[in-house]
């Protein structure tokens, strides 16, 4: 799939190719993003209008981002959008609508993968540190990604091993979706591997958030 670009079922106004900027974008989408079965439009909602405005720029384009409230009077802003030639593109790596449950294995170039888990971080990943009081001044953090598909954490979890050498990682069941977490010394390799470079998109509160937990643990070394 490297470099084909697809216009298909419409006057290619807009063509797509894989691209760093592409790969965090179906990142994003993977994760809080959604189909609509008209065979055109996208949605993109998120409690963070920093991640809507990374998406905005990783597609160079200028969204209007609106707001909307949930049951507990918490915001979220939503990005809708029609544009075939980005659905089609989606649809040929392997998403769908209704894609929560359904979602598998996905189309992602080797080259691309960084920016692709940087996406699905940014957008359904988390982390988190303490220190275990099991043993003195151990300094434990984390990196998580969830889905409510256990066949796509399996997925994220062979193609970490493969492309990035972490180990397996810890898989569980939680309320509505399965999370798979890595500790320190992967969560690490995955820190460093998914933001390569200090220009790539991501959202910035998380990286400061991985930036303090390596600063504060004095042993981040990867051996």
């Amino acid at each position: 799939m490297d470099g084909i670009l697809y216009t298909m079922r419409q006057t290619p106004k807009r063509t797509y190719g894989w691209s760093p900027n592409i790969a965090y974008s179906v990142g994003l989408i993977a994760s809080d993003g959604s189909l609509s079965k008209d065979g055109r439009h996208i949605d993109l909602t998120s409690v963070d209008v920093d991640q809507l405005e990374n998406f905005s720029h990783a597609l160079g384009r200028e969204f209007r981002i609106g707001k909307k409230f949930n049951k507990s009077k918490t915001p979220a802003y939503r990005i809708q959008f029609s544009d075939v030639a980005y659905y089609d593109f989606l649809l040929a790596v392997g998403l769908t609508p209704a894609k929560s449950l359904t979602i598998t294995r996905l189309h992602i170039p080797d080259k691309y993968y960084a920016d692709f888990l940087r996406g699905l971080f940014d957008g359904d990943g988390s982390c988190y540190a303490y220190m275990d009081k099991r043993w003195r001044s151990s300094y434990m953090y984390y990196i998580t990604f969830t889905s409510a598909s256990m066949d796509f954490i399996r997925f994220i979890q062979a193609s970490n091993t493969r492309l990035i050498g972490v180990g397996a990682g810890s898989v569980r069941k939680g309320v509505r979706a399965y999370i798979i977490a890595y500790a320190k010394k992967d969560a690490l390799k995955l820190f460093l591997y998914m933001h390569y470079h200090p220009d790539v998109i991501c959202l910035q509160r998380k990286y400061n958030k991985l930036v303090s937990f390596t600063i504060k643990n004095q042993d981040a070394i990867i051996l």
